[in-house]
């Protein structure tokens, strides 16, 4: 609280939001102490977990960082990431599901770039990986690196409405998409898109 711009240059984030992610997070990240060790505190845990998220920087260079041991880092941060997930799923990224939902998307992109009945922007990001054994040809991607596909749907605001993680590097967009929920749902109307304004 001292220095809100040094907070705010090492974890991407005001401790105003800090505290917010903490407070709803940090319940769902808590351990209790036991006869052996003390446990770790949720606000250590999340703030490791934003610093390796928004840095990049290996467990091994956290380590010296936190002053927390490797292994105890590399068990905790996917615990984290999993907390953030499913504290904030239905409030980050609500799919639309009915047609004045998506009428709503549709009429942000009009707005914002002229640009009539689109329910959304759907793009493939490849994300570099170390290629797991005996799988060479399945994550190699055409640009010749090793990859999985990130597979988003994002409204006019760049806000994601949909995402679809994991997909071989291999795979185009078009193959994680027929493969997806996404596109089981709107094949079986789970996901009403509107009826065209121009139908008979």
């Amino acid at each position: 609280m001292e220095d809100q711009q040094s907070f705010f240059n090492f974890l991407r984030m005001p401790p105003e939001m800090f505290n917010e992610l903490l407070n709803r997070v940090g319940p769902r990240c808590h351990k209790i102490d036991t006869r052996y060790r003390k446990a770790l505190e949720s606000g250590l845990k999340l703030a490791v977990t934003i610093w390796h998220l928004a840095s990049g920087d290996k467990y091994p260079t956290l380590q010296y960082d936190f002053r927390v041991a490797r292994n105890t880092i590399s068990m905790f941060i996917p615990e984290v990431c999993q907390a953030i997930v499913e504290e904030y799923k239905d409030e980050v990224t609500p799919c639309p599901t009915t047609p004045d939902g998506w009428r709503t998307v549709a009429d942000e992109f009009q707005r914002k770039g002229n640009v009539p009945h689109a329910c959304g922007a759907l793009d493939g990001k490849h994300v570099a990986i170390r290629c797991p054994a005996n799988t060479r040809s399945l994550y190699q991607n055409y640009k010749g690196f090793f990859s999985v596909v990130l597979l988003a749907l994002v409204d006019a605001n760049y806000k994601f409405l949909w995402l679809d993680i994991g997909g071989y590097g291999s795979m185009s967009d078009s193959q994680i998409y027929n493969a997806s929920e996404m596109k089981e749902c709107l094949e079986d109307g789970t996901i009403e898109f509107p009826r065209s304004r121009f139908h008979a």
